[in-house]
C-alpha cells in the first residue's frame, strides 16, 4: 500500500490496509527472464514490490497478520525513508514499463494500470515540491501514530499477544514509536523555518489527545494493560520481568507524550496558523488541488466538486421534505431537524441496547444478503462498542479489517459515548456502511482472493472503498431495511452528510470557509446534532479532500449500475455486477469504468459513452 507524505498512519487508514501473507505468485520469481510470460514477469515485479515494502514498512507487514518484522514499526520521518520509498517507486516503474502490457490477461492489464498508477504517484509525492509542505506536518488529531498505536499496542487489538516473543517484540516497538514522535517535533521545527504551519485547532486537538492518554497515568493505559494480562502458561519469572518491563516502557511513552505536548502547546501553537483550510496555508492551494485528484482518482477540480455537492444537497433536501410530510410533522423543515435531535424517542436506550440492536440488524441483513452477492466473505463480523480511552474523539462508527484466514475477525465498532447526542435513526445505514456489505465485504472478499497480487488485495484507494460503502447504504431497501421513514430519514441524512461534505471541505481548503461557517452550513441542512457536525467538520480540516471520496465513488458506482440496467435490460443480474465491482479489489474509478463497459459489451449490450456525476440523479 502507497505511503502518503502527509503521514496518514491513522486508524482508519491502517485498520483498512489489513492482513497478507507473501504473493502466491512469487514463485515465478525464480525463473529466467527469458522462461517467463509477461504475466509471470509482472507477477513477479508485483512479488519483489511487495516483499520491499515490507521491509521498508514492517508496520504494513503487522497489520496483515504478517510477523516477521513484528520488532519495528519502520523509522518513518527520516530522510532515509524518503529516499528509499522515492526509490523504489522510481525503480519499480521502470521495470513495469519493460513488460508489454498487450501481452498480459485482462486481469493483469488491470493489475498493470493500478501499479503504474501507484508508482506515478508516490514518485509524485516524495518530490521536494511536495515534501515541503507535507512532512513538516507530521501529525494531527486525525493523522500520525499517536492516533492509533495505542489500540495497536495493546491486548485485544490487531496484533497478538500470545508469546513472550509477542510481548517482547511489543516493547521493541515501542522504542521506534518513541523515536517517531521525537522526529515529529524536529519536523515541525523545520517547518516554523520555513512557514509551512498546522493549523492552530488541529494542534490544539492534538494537545488535548495527549492530555487525556496523560491523565490516565501508567497503571491504567493501554501500553500497560498487557502486563495485566498474560497468557496462563507464562511462568511466574516470565511475568514478575514483564510487568517491570511494561511499566518503564509505559512511563516511557508517557514522556514522549510529555515533550510532544509541551512542545506543541509552548512553542508551536502561538505560531500555528489561525485559519483552518489549506488555503491560508502556504503552497495550499496547490497541495489542496492534488488532494482532490488523488482522493477521487478523477481529473477534477475543487470547483466542480463544490457545485456538485450543492446539486447533491438540493436533491437530498427534497426527500427530507417528502418524509417530514409522510410523518405528518406540522413545521418547517429546520423544526423537524431540531425535533429528531431532540426528542427522547430518536435517543438510544443504554450502551446495552445500542449494541443489542446492531445485532439485529446484522441478523436481518444477513438474512437477505445471498440475494445481491455470489461471493460472501470467509472472514467473520464482530459487532463491538469503540474502547473508553478512545471513544470520546472516535467517528460513530469505523471498521477494522480481519486476516484473511479468518484468525482475526473483521470488527464494526459502534460508539456509545454521549448518548444523549446519539440518534437512533441511521443506525441501520451505519451498519451497512461500516459492517455488511460495505466495509466488510470489500475488504475482506479483495484480501482473500489470493488471484490477485497483494497490492490489490490490500491496498486501495479512499473513491472505491468508501465509495463501495456509501453505495452499500443505498441497498437498504433491496435488504430489507428502511422500512420505518425514520430509518430512511437517517439513511437520507447519511447521505447528505457526504454531500455536504463535498460542500464544506472545498468551501474549507479552497474558498476561505471558517470552522464556524462549516458548522453552520450542515447544521441548517441537515439534522445532525452539533456535536455530530462539530466532529465532521474538524475531521475535514485535519484531513483535506478525504471525506470527497465517498460521495464521488458511490455516484460512480451507482452511474455504472444504472447503465448496465439499461444496457443489458433483462440480463442484467446486480449479483453479478457486484461481482464484478468486488472481483478485483479497489480500483481507480477510470479503472472500473472501463472493466464494467467492458462486462457490459461481453454480456450482449452496447458500450456506454461515460459516466456524469452531474447527471446520476439529475431525473429525480
Amino acid at each position: 500500500m502507497r505511503r502518503k507524505t502527509l503521514f496518514l498512519a491513522s486508524a482508519a487508514a491502517l485498520f483498512v490496509a489489513t492482513p497478507a501473507f507473501a504473493d502466491h505468485h512469487e514463485e515465478a520469481a525464480g525463473e529466467t527472464a527469458e522462461a517467463m510470460t509477461e504475466d509471470q514477469r509482472l507477477r513477479a515485479l508485483f512479488a519483489e514490490s511487495d516483499e520491499d515494502n515490507l521491509r521498508r514498512n514492517p508496520i504494513g507487514a503487522l497489520f496483515r497478520g504478517d510477523m516477521r518484522y513484528a520488532d519495528r514499526l519502520g523509522d518513518f520521518l527520516t530522510d532515509e525513508h524518503n529516499a528509499a520509498e522515492l526509490a523504489a517507486a522510481q525503480n519499480e516503474l521502470a521495470a513495469l514499463r519493460e513488460i508489454d502490457r498487450s501481452a498480459l490477461t485482462p486481469t493483469n492489464q488491470i493489475a498493470y494500470d493500478i501499479f503504474e498508477r501507484g508508482r506515478v504517484e508516490q514518485i509524485r509525492d516524495y518530490s521536494p515540491q511536495l515534501l515541503d509542505l507535507t512532512l513538516v506536518r507530521p501529525i494531527n488529531h486525525f493523522s500520525g501514530f499517536h492516533t492509533f498505536y495505542p489500540t495497536m499496542a495493546t491486548t485485544n487489538g490487531p496484533v497478538p499477544f500470545a508469546t513472550v516473543e509477542d510481548y517482547e517484540n511489543n516493547l521493541s516497538r515501542h522504542r521506534d514509536f518513541i523515536a517517531i514522535s521525537d522526529r515529529a517535533i524536529e519536523r515541525f521545527r523545520e517547518g516554523m523555518e520555513s512557514g509551512v504551519f498546522e493549523s492552530q485547532l488541529t494542534i490544539g486537538r492534538v494537545i488535548e489527545q495527549l492530555d487525556t492518554q496523560l491523565e490516565a497515568g501508567v497503571q491504567d493505559s493501554p501500553y500497560f494493560a498487557p502486563a495485566l494480562n498474560f497468557p496462563e502458561d507464562f511462568s511466574d519469572e516470565d511475568k514478575t520481568r514483564l510487568t517491570a518491563l511494561y511499566s518503564t516502557a509505559t512511563q516511557e511513552i508517557l514522556d514522549s507524550y510529555t515533550r510532544t505536548r509541551d512542545f506543541l502547546r509552548d512553542e508551536y501553537l502561538p505560531v500555528a496558523r489561525e485559519g483552518v483550510g489549506l488555503t491560508h496555508m502556504q503552497g495550499g492551494d496547490l497541495l489542496y488541488a492534488q488532494l482532490v485528484q488523488d482522493t477521487t482518482t478523477l481529473d477534477v477540480t475543487p470547483d466542480y466538486i463544490h457545485n456538485l455537492g450543492l446539486s447533491e444537497v438540493a436533491r437530498i433536501t427534497r426527500g427530507f421534505q417528502e418524509i417530514r410530510d409522510e410523518v405528518g410533522f406540522d413545521g418547517t423543515l429546520p423544526e423537524f431537524f431540531e425535533h429528531i435531535r431532540t426528542d427522547p424517542q430518536f435517543k438510544p436506550e443504554s450502551r446495552e441496547w445500542l449494541g443489542e440492536e446492531y445485532y439485529r440488524i446484522g441478523e436481518r441483513v444477513d438474512a437477505r444478503i445471498n440475494e445481491l452477492f455470489v461471493t460472501l466473505p470467509e472472514s467473520p463480523l464482530e459487532i463491538r462498542a469503540v474502547e473508553p480511552f478512545r471513544e470520546a474523539t472516535a467517528a460513530g462508527g469505523s471498521y477494522r479489517g480481519g486476516t484473511p484466514d479468518g484468525s482475526r475477525p473483521g470488527v464494526f465498532y459502534y460508539n456509545a459515548y454521549n448518548l444523549d447526542e446519539r440518534l437512533t435513526p441511521g443506525m441501520e445505514t451505519l451498519y451497512l456502511h461500516e459492517g455488511a456489505p460495505g466495509h466488510h465485504f470489500q475488504i475482506s472478499l479483495a484480501q482473500e482472493n489470493e488471484e490477485l497480487p497483494n497490492f490489490m488485495r490490500f491496498g486501495g484507494n479512499t473513491a472505491f472503498v468508501e465509495g463501495w460503502a456509501l453505495y452499500s447504504e443505498t441497498l437498504g431497501p433491496e435488504l430489507g431495511l428502511f422500512t420505518d421513514p425514520y430509518q430512511r430519514f437517517g439513511h437520507l441524512n447519511d447521505e447528505m452528510l457526504r454531500a455536504m461534505r463535498l460542500v464544506v471541505d472545498t468551501g474549507l481548503h479552497s474558498k476561505g470557509w471558517t470552522r464556524d461557517q462549516a458548522i453552520a452550513y450542515m447544521l441548517e441542512n441537515s439534522g445532525m446534532t452539533n456535536v455530530e457536525a462539530t466532529s465532521e467538520v474538524e475531521r475535514y480540516i485535519a484531513i483535506p479532500s478525504q471525506a470527497l471520496a465517498y460521495k464521488v465513488g458511490a455516484l460512480t458506482i451507482q452511474a455504472l449500475r444504472a447503465q448496465a440496467e439499461e444496457a443489458l435490460g433483462d440480463n442484467f443480474d446486480v449479483r453479478a455486477f457486484h461481482e464484478q465491482v468486488l472481483g478485483t479489489g479497489a480500483l481507480p474509478m477510470a479503472v472500473l469504468e472501463t472493466k464494467i463497459y467492458d462486462w457490459i459489451e461481453a454480456q450482449g449490450g452496447t458500450r456506454p459513452g461515460g459516466v456524469d456525476l452531474m447527471a446520476v440523479h439529475a431525473a429525480d
